[in-house]
């Protein structure tokens, strides 16, 4: 890399080399003095990111402002400001799995004492297995010609096994270019992970190498990318062919860049680092009609931001070379990080029951968890979005509009008070339906079942597709008697009723208590809520100690008062 200390001079030495050195499919350079056909640039995108897979390269290089021939600099005028960004969103649209550029890097080079515009657009390589298709045709590249990807390459790619890249090991690292401390660290997260005092007692007398063969971070003596990115020196960083860093940018009201930094390996303390710049005020906010007081909390759950960024960091595509970044804006963070997001959308992620298709750094995601670092592979983003409904506060906004890249948006303040009001009111709604209420109060598209559903909750208005979240001041006493009928009593309530219901009946099925309380229950819960709210107020009174069964065999056995609570 270059010698010089700016993003431009590194984007310099990196064109100069492509000129002078390079000789290869995966690198395309044209004059390109006026208009580029959209439908070309497709057909270079494709052909660029399938060379670049079959010569195992991590990208390509299309560079408009260069003669093909004698590679001589001559500058373009493609795509210029805000048009040339929007270029990754409209190549998206017609790729494979919505692949896009990398980057857009505009650069002025100087030629015979005139600066000339260069436009150096990064292709990512093929994902593994999968070949890059334009309008669902893959190209590749004889020489200069732009072809149409054979079928022995379209083969070639499609056969590719899936590689963990976190499992693979980095050339030329060993134990010595990994950080002491960062060592212990993990030891000591590992230790009060699992909790066990055999198993400490093995750690303390275990070798750091012996450890982290154990936790298959080294194989047979060899270093793998899990454990340099977790626990590597940063002054050995150079090791990895594309440097893994994190930055931090802190913008004013205006869009401006006030201040920023960047942090580099070992990533199991990069949290905490970064963590540390953020600004996280006290918000105070009226959650109710019905409080008196405001309530008091950080903008942001600092257990939800570093999972959120320990997220970015299990889950990015490395392979790419992008940074993770973590964008500070008066009022809201934007994490953002390399690579698709594998469940496609966010909705069946809140579903209980959801399992991932696969892992992309399945041992780096695995170690991590080991480490204290995340939660469970598949609960984490359900938690963050659990700490939120529980504030009350705006759910993450997920973009993945850039085929390549993952982008999380977290609010630090209230955008709609009504939707505070609606959550406040409804604690039993899932994560589900407070996703589809969030989205109405950022004016998102929703599918008419899902709008039918948000009106039986009674919890929106309007007509299509101009509805808002809906929270009225209860008025009169009727509308106060439908207020305590749509918000229900407190848990409190519902034990006693229990608890009569067993001195006088002496015993209980989940049913007889179902029936119990149908009318006290929110009018707002159907019938598989009610039986769930019921089971679980069993669970709890049972966890209580002020509950019991008479019997093991859960099929015929009841529910009979504890003798203290007799």
């Amino acid at each position: 890399m270059t010698n010089g200390n700016t993003a431009e001079d590194t984007l310099l030495q990196t064109l100069y080399e492509l000129i002078n050195f390079w000789e290869s499919e995966i690198v395309e350079f044209k004059e390109q003095r006026g208009n580029l056909d959209e439908d070309r640039l497709g057909r270079y995108f494709s052909a660029i990111s399938n060379e670049a897979n079959l010569k195992n390269q991590q990208y390509g290089w299309l560079i408009l402002g260069v003669k093909e021939k004698t590679r001589e600099i001559v500058g373009t005028n493609y795509k210029m400001g805000s048009s040339l960004q929007k270029l990754k969103h409209t190549v998206s649209l017609n790729t494979t799995d919505g692949i896009t550029f990398i980057d857009i890097f505009e650069i002025f080079p100087v030629v015979n004492g005139e600066k000339k515009r260069v436009l150096m657009f990064q292709i990512p390589a093929a994902a593994t297995a999968m070949p890059t298709g334009w309008k669902n045709r893959c190209y590749g590249r004889a020489g200069d010609s732009l072809e149409p990807l054979t079928q022995d390459e379209i083969d070639r790619i499609r056969i590719q096994v899936r590689k963990d890249w976190s499992k693979q090991i980095v050339p030329g690292a060993t134990m010595k270019h990994l950080d002491q401390s960062a060592i212990a660290l993990a030891r000591k997260n590992y230790k009060e992970k699992m909790r066990r005092a055999h198993i400490s007692e093995d750690v303390d007398e275990m070798s750091d190498e012996d450890f982290l063969t154990k936790l298959k971070l080294v194989i047979d003596g060899k270093v793998t990318n899990a454990a340099m990115l977790l626990l590597g020196s940063e002054e050995y960083d150079y090791l990895f062919e594309a440097v893994p860093e994190v930055s931090w940018r802190l913008y004013n009201s205006v869009g401006d860049t006030k201040d920023y930094e960047i942090f580099k390996i070992p990533y199991i303390t990069v949290g905490d680092r970064v963590l540390e710049k953020i600004r996280n005020l006290t918000y105070r906010y009226m959650p109710n009609q019905l409080t008196l007081f405001p309530m008091e909390t950080l903008q942001y759950d600092m257990w939800m931001l570093h999972e959120l960024i320990n997220n970015c960091i299990a889950h990015s595509q490395y392979t790419l070379g992008g940074r993770i970044y973590l964008n500070e804006f008066e009022d809201k963070l934007l994490l953002t990080n390399p690579g698709t997001f594998l469940p496609g959308t966010i909705e069946p992620v809140l579903k209980p029951s959801y399992s991932p298709p696969f892992y992309r750094n399945q041992l780096l995601a695995e170690t991590m968890v080991k480490f204290n670092m995340i939660d469970t592979q598949t609960m984490g983003i359900r938690k963050v979005y659990k700490i939120l409904k529980d504030k009350y506060f705006p759910m993450p906004d997920y973009d993945f509009s850039e085929g390549n890249q993952v982008r999380v948006t977290v609010y630090g303040k209230i955008l709609d008070e009504n939707y505070t009001r609606v959550l406040h009111d409804h604690p039993e709604f899932d994560l589900t339906t407070v996703y589809l209420i969030d989205r109405v109060q950022k004016h998102a598209p929703l599918a008419k079942e899902e709008v039918k559903y948000l009106r039986k909750l009674k919890v929106i208005e309007g007509r299509m597709p101009y509805i808002y979240v809906s929270a009225k001041v209860a008025e009169s006493l009727d509308q106060k008697e439908q207020y305590i009928a749509n918000k229900g009593f407190e848990d409190e309530a519902y034990k006693k009723w229990i608890i009569n219901y067993l001195k006088t009946y002496k015993k209980g099925k989940k049913q007889d208590f179902i029936k119990l309380l149908e009318n006290k229950l929110p009018d707002t819960m159907n019938e598989q809520q009610k039986s769930i709210k019921v089971r679980n107020l069993l669970h709890i009174m049972h966890k209580e100690g002020i509950i019991m069964t008479d019997s093991s065999n859960k099929r015929i056995s009841n529910w009979i008062l504890a003798k203290d609570n007799d």
